[in-house]
């Protein structure tokens, strides 16, 4: 008799909780995954760093971000990408020594697509604002 309560709430473990589990993380991230229309307020941010520091952690940010990065033109400014099999362009523009912008917008102007591309974008940059850059030496 022991065996079989132990069995059954093994079991009832097994089955249930993970349920509850999954369905709670799905919720999550739907909300950002879901295509859904993004206002262009939501789509730029400035920053209080220097337009060259912005640019690479754009590039930083596609990269972790898995993004495809399509083409970089580094004296625009722009970094075009495709994310969620969509294009956008990445445009950086400098305020002054200290302040720049980031915008970034889908390349058909259509703002129905995945919040999550323009907030995860942003996300990363904010969290790696402060580290410093350190220049790769060329391979030989």
């Amino acid at each position: 008799m022991g065996r079989l309560k132990l069995l059954i709430t093994v079991l009832i473990i097994n089955i249930i909780i993970p349920q509850f589990c999954w369905s709670a993380e799905t919720v999550v991230n739907q909300s950002l995954v879901t295509p859904q229309e993004v206002a262009f307020s939501a789509c730029t941010k400035t920053f209080d760093i220097s337009a060259e520091r912005l640019f690479y952690l754009a590039i930083a940010s596609a990269n972790a971000n898995r993004f495809t990065i399509d083409e970089i033109q580094s004296k625009t400014g722009y970094i075009l990408f495709t994310a969620a099999e969509k294009q956008f362009l990445a445009s950086v523009v400098k305020k002054d020594a200290n302040h720049s912008m980031l915008k970034i917008t889908p390349t058909n102007n259509v703002y129905h697509f995945p919040p999550g591309v323009v907030s995860n974008f942003f996300k990363y940059i904010e969290l790696n604002i402060n580290e410093t850059l350190i220049q790769i030496p060329a391979a030989n």
